[in-house]
């Protein structure tokens, strides 16, 4: 049995990080760890609901990289929560990149299907340009800017000798394709535009094997077999938290104080501060106190954090191909390479790429799922869903030929509006490096002198310098942050060392 810590720790967040941070440290021996929520319910940016009869996810969709390596699948597949397929040994060891090879169709502005084969040399040609992406932001004699830098510079350098073979129309149509799988890496970024993501930074991501997968039963169950193992009142929900004041120095006192919305103040040893990246940047001014260091400031503002928003659009039948899995539209006059829309107003639409086709219910509905980023999705969720759904209609129709294809029911993610998350997740924005990434995950206070170590601790998928923008960054960040506070009590107590090892 592990021994008992007294240290009174207290949790800001019950997202991935948090809750993870407090399974870690309960597991541990600490009795007095408690989570401050501000919202009703547990899980942050991992939420499930549902459009009719089919389970979609609001928040995170896969288990990107499902192998031996991420403990998000280990942990998933422990619980009983993945289709047996997930866990057949060679979809773990697939690699990927997170591009699973779904069968693909692909229509253009013109109203016309495309040939999957010969849209295929535009694939082929991205993937190629986005794992030759440099490691520093000079290649020979060429400075790089950004990735979309790099990515517009290349295709248009090499299209017409790539592509010789080809005619004037398919080679503008495969790099209007390009700029298509621009805008679709741009979701995986969650980001306007790939032009303001850094060369360098992009590299720092890890890949890790295995076949991106879903959860079956929602990714909210995750979160919900990890809670079910920590004390049923460990969480106090509709909690928010106005600031932490930290390096109190009278005598007696806690090092830090917690103080709630509600004027209510919680006395604390160590607080692990797990708010997505989006609310840090927005309201650190009025959240610490002291404010937090300098550099540590300078990397909060150079790491990026965007939005990626979803749209779910159901159907009474497909219109899609039986085997297809991901639907790719194609602007037939984007040859220039562009992931941006010239007005935003009329056009937001066009920042969506592709629709991915989620596995019909049992009850035989059709749902896709559009993806759309940046600027576009923060306007999409200021419009009425009626708005919405007509101009998804419009698209629709425009891509299809088809003006009979009516959806049935949509249903909107809205995460830049959201008041505790202020967009998606994080990626690394132009000027970013590995240092801002360690000056995140960097406790307070950062000189410790002679004052109480580790008042402040920082967990969240932001902090994570290869995983950032994933679930299993962010479980791998509050495992670390109850890893250092478990670690530091094990040296102030050698016994408890010894006795966790027995």
């Amino acid at each position: 049995m592990a021994p008992s810590v007294s240290a009174n720790v207290v949790i800001i967040g019950s997202g991935m990080a948090g809750v993870a941070a407090a399974h870690r440290l309960v597991k541990a021996g600490f009795e007095n760890v408690q989570i401050l929520e501000a919202t009703g319910r547990s899980g942050g940016r991992i939420q499930t609901s549902r459009l009719g009869e089919t389970i979609v996810e609001i928040g995170a969709n896969w288990i990107h990289g499902p192998s031996q390596e991420n403990p998000l699948f280990c942990l998933a597949r422990d619980y009983g929560l993945l289709d047996p397929e997930a866990l057949k040994p060679e979809n773990q060891a697939m690699d990927v990149e997170e591009y699973p090879p779904w069968v693909s169709n692909w229509f253009s502005s013109s109203g016309q299907k495309l040939s999957a084969k010969c849209m295929k040399p535009a694939l082929q040609f991205f993937f190629e340009l986005l794992d030759n992406t440099p490691k520093s932001a000079s290649s020979g004699k060429q400075s790089w800017t950004s990735v979309g830098h790099f990515i517009r510079s290349k295709a248009q350098q090499r299209a017409a000798k790539r592509w010789k073979d080809k005619d004037e129309a398919t080679r503008q149509l495969l790099l209007c394709a390009i700029s298509t799988m621009l805008k679709v890496e741009c979701c995986a970024s969650a980001t306007h535009t790939m032009d303001d993501i850094d060369v360098v930074g992009f590299t720092m991501y890890k890949h890790l094997s295995g076949l991106d997968c879903t959860f079956p039963g929602g990714f909210e169950g995750f979160i919900s077999n990890l809670m079910s193992e920590l004390p049923s009142d460990l969480v106090t929900y509709n909690r928010p938290v106005r600031c932490v004041r930290w390096n109190n120095t009278e005598s007696g006192m806690n090092p830090v104080t917690v103080e709630c919305d509600d004027g209510e103040r919680i006395a604390a040893d160590h607080v692990i501060l797990t708010v997505p990246l989006g609310f840090l940047k927005k309201h650190h001014s009025t959240l610490f106190s002291p404010p937090l260091p300098v550099h540590k400031l300078h990397s909060i503002h150079k790491l990026g954090f965007g939005t990626c928003d979803k749209i779910y659009v159901e159907f009474e039948s497909p219109w899609w191909d039986a085997d297809c899995g991901i639907i790719y539209l194609v602007w037939k006059d984007e040859e220039d390479v562009s992931d941006q829309v010239s007005d935003i107003s009329k056009s937001w639409t066009r920042k969506i790429p592709s629709l991915t086709v989620l596995k019909p219910s049992e009850s035989g509905s059709h749902v896709l799922c559009g993806w759309i980023s940046g600027h576009e999705a923060e306007y999409m969720e200021k419009l009425p869903e009626q708005e919405v759904r007509r101009a998804i209609t419009e698209l629709i129709h425009t891509f299809t030929g088809d003006c009979t294809i009516t959806p049935k029911r949509i249903l909107c993610t809205r995460w830049f509006h959201d008041p505790w998350t202020c967009g998606s997740y994080s990626h690394p924005a132009v000027g970013c490096s590995a240092q801002d990434f360690m000056n995140m995950t960097e406790p307070l206070p950062t000189k410790e002198k002679q004052l109480q170590p580790l008042q402040v601790l920082f967990a969240g998928e932001a902090t994570h310098p290869c995983y950032y923008s994933t679930v299993h960054g962010a479980l791998l960040s509050g495992w670390r942050e109850a890893d250092r506070l478990i670690s530091h009590y094990s040296s102030v107590n050698p016994c408890n060392d010894s006795d966790q090892k027995s």
